[in-house]
């Protein structure tokens, strides 16, 4: 065969091989360019097609430029299979153990606090004007047992302005025992006007009422006020004018009521402009209509803090619901004070012209129980007493078994007594009761010696002292 069959041979050769090539290509898929032999870069390699041998001859073909191939396709290499989730066990229905439902437990209630004692009305009892009044304080809560007396009362002189002031020495022994404890009250009666008990005329009183309702004695209230606070006892009661409605006092309001309550009021109005003061004024007549219906007198919510009455047994032959049901009595008096949203107290109440009733003293301690007064002092001298008066054992043994053991209520601050000051004695007092007889012993003055001269030292300084203190005469005879 001569050369040139030889090449057209083998071209022939190499346009099968290119045919076989192309097929390759054309069964690989879309993943190929024709002719480009580059694979994407997400697609798996393309396998290399294999190329057979040509077939032995006896000729030995003319070398020729070889002809570049695509590799031989290899089979595609296994992929992982997409994770997929596992297919969800249906485990064994088991039957559970019976269990009995959870019981969420209800919420507990708050522990309830412990009972608070029974809240009775603060109690006292005027026992003496003076420092007397304040000692025999702490005998009489023996005789009830240990019941604590919270209340302390006392009244000013009403004898001369000087008086109503506070004169200095006075109120001391009142104001110490005040500060002793956080808790006490203390519970002063002031007069209106000097001459208080002189049996003025009512035309006196009138023209004493417009000077007053004018200004004129604004300055002795002023100058009280300015004590009170100077004694820090700045939250005094004041039962300021008391009865009112009667014709025992100066102060009364019967003669010309208007120009009473506005004598009222400008009083309070001082009082309240001295800086410090707390004071809270006691609105007190008699209990019943007296010489005047005791709610023409009333000078006005601003200037009134608690609506008090003194109670009484009178007149002679008045039960206690009586006194209840009577106009301008007690059931009166408690529906006034509501209304106008006071608080009530009974400054002075005891026994008196039924003598020794113990339906009176049971009535008017229920009545108190019941309606819940800031305060109550009783009047405690014959008649009116339980204590320094035996005339009365009756209603003394009704009032005891219901006072004694009382229990006070907790003092919160208490605080250190300041020391006592030596007070001077007022020059005129008021009348001092004198009790029948005392069911304890009482500081009592110390019995003269033969040839002993006592000194009059006044009250306050015997009070100290223990009794009286004298001067023995004899003491040339002894030394002789």
């Amino acid at each position: 065969m001569t050369p040139q069959q030889r090449g057209v041979r083998s071209q022939r050769l190499a346009v099968v091989a290119a045919a076989l090539v192309a097929s390759a290509a054309l069964a690989c898929g879309p993943g190929f360019a024709a002719g480009a032999g580059v694979t994407r870069a997400d697609d798996p390699p393309a396998p290399t097609p294999a190329v057979p041998a040509p077939p032995a001859t006896a000729q030995t073909p003319v070398p020729q430029a070889p002809v570049p191939l695509a590799p031989a396709p290899e089979p595609p290499a296994p992929q992982d299979p997409a994770p997929q989730p596992p297919a969800p066990v249906t485990p064994a229905p088991v039957t559970p153990a019976p269990v009995p439902p959870a019981v969420t437990p209800a919420p507990e209630p708050p522990a309830a606090p412990a009972p608070a004692p029974p809240q009775r009305p603060a109690f006292g009892a005027y026992l003496d004007y003076g420092p007397l009044g304040v000692a025999r304080m702490a005998q009489l809560s023996t005789w009830l047992g240990g019941a604590e007396l919270r209340v302390g009362h006392t009244y000013l002189p009403g004898d001369r302005w000087s008086n109503i002031e506070g004169r200095p020495g006075f109120l001391d022994v009142w104001a110490h025992w005040r500060r002793e404890k956080a808790d006490r009250m203390f519970v002063l009666n002031v007069p209106m006007m000097e001459r208080n008990e002189d049996g003025v005329s009512d035309a006196e009183v009138r023209r004493l009422l417009r000077r007053g309702a004018a200004g004129e004695f604004d300055q002795h209230f002023r100058a009280l006020a300015e004590r009170l606070v100077e004694l820090d006892v700045p939250d005094t009661v004041l039962v300021l004018g008391w009865e009112m409605n009667g014709i025992t006092y100066t102060h009364r309001c019967g003669p010309d009521p208007e120009a009473w309550k506005t004598y009222w009021n400008r009083i309070v109005t001082t009082m309240r402009s001295v800086p410090g003061q707390r004071f809270k004024f006691d609105f007190a007549p008699s209990r019943g209509r007296d010489a005047v219906p005791w709610t023409q007198c009333y000078p006005g919510d601003d200037t009134v803090d608690i609506v008090g009455m003194d109670s009484y047994d009178q007149p002679s032959g008045l039960t206690f619901d009586e006194q209840v049901k009577e106009p301008y009595g007690l059931q009166e008096h408690v529906e006034f004070a509501e209304k106008h949203g006071k608080a009530i107290s009974y400054p002075e109440w005891g026994l008196f012209r039924n003598g020794d009733n113990s339906t009176y003293m049971r009535g008017m301690l229920a009545w108190m129980d019941a309606h819940k007064p800031l305060y109550n002092t009783l009047t405690d001298y014959c008649p009116h007493g339980v204590w320094q008066c035996r005339q009365n054992p009756k209603a003394s043994e009704i009032y005891r078994a219901v006072l004694s053991g009382r229990p006070a209520v907790p003092t919160l601050l208490p605080s250190v007594p300041a020391p006592l000051p030596s007070p001077a004695v007022p020059s005129a007092q008021p009348a001092t009761p004198q009790p029948a007889g005392q069911p304890l012993p009482q500081p009592s003055p110390t019995a003269a010696p033969v040839r002993c001269s006592p000194l009059d030292l006044g009250d306050w300084v015997e009070y100290w002292l223990g009794g009286k203190l004298c001067v023995r005469l004899d003491w040339y005879s002894r030394h002789r």
